[in-house]
């Protein structure tokens, strides 16, 4: 027998089906990148797959801080072709995801989508380069990055400063093996977020991604200055 979607842990728009996370389809019929529909009393569900974005892999790993609501407004660097930038699209159904991805080809891939998912914004810009696009963002409830490149730390950093409200969130995706593949991942996620402490970001949680990703941590951060 199906199983009834239960509301995962108290987050907004995130379900538990059938053993699974899921969002439900904000526009129901389509699918972004493969994955699974599954229909409950006329909902429609997409099923969220943890191999494949890492904000449902920090979910299942115990994520605690969980900031996403119906009109959240989003900054996502390193939106690639929009397969989790999409679950959070179901889930701000009334809210806004300015998406920053700087490779072209991904970015056709997401003007795709953004033709049918009115609240994705694509931006082909470099998010190291923030003031480039400043003028094209409001402050946003939450910034999420996921950018695989030495100044992940940095960049993050950087965006938060000139466009994260000062009551918001900041997720950071850090990929320990683009920032020195010579070190141990444990000392490089000591040494990022020290940086981060230092910038003055407060660390409420924070989460390792194995199984799902090798050498990952989420960490979820708050103004501290």
């Amino acid at each position: 027998m199906e199983e009834k979607p239960q509301i995962w842990d108290n987050f907004t728009g995130v379900y538990h089906m059938d053993s699974h996370l899921a969002t439900k389809n904000l526009l129901p019929g389509h699918k972004v990148y493969g994955e699974q529909l599954k229909e409950h009393q006329g909902i429609e569900y997409r099923i969220w797959n943890p191999r494949r974005s890492k904000l449902a892999a920090a979910i299942l790993n115990g994520l605690k801080i969980f900031p996403f609501h119906e009109n959240s407004k989003v900054l996502y660097l390193g939106a690639s072709t929009g397969t989790t930038p999409s679950h959070i699209s179901d889930i701000a159904k009334k809210g806004l995801l300015y998406c920053v991805e700087f490779s072209p080809k991904m970015m056709h891939k997401l003007v795709d989508l953004s033709q049918i998912r009115s609240n994705i914004i694509p931006l082909l810009e470099d998010a190291t380069k923030p003031l480039n696009y400043l003028h094209l963002v409001e402050k946003v409830d939450i910034i999420y990055a996921d950018v695989a490149q030495p100044q992940q730390s940095k960049l993050f950093i950087e965006n938060i400063r000139l466009l994260l409200k000062k009551e918001g969130k900041g997720i950071l995706m850090l990929k320990a093996r683009s920032i020195d593949v010579t070190r141990k991942p444990e000392m490089i996620f000591q040494r990022e977020e020290s940086k981060l402490k230092t910038a003055g970001l407060k660390i409420v949680d924070k989460i390792d991604l194995e199984p799902y990703e090798k050498d990952h941590m989420a960490f979820v951060c708050e103004i501290g200055f």
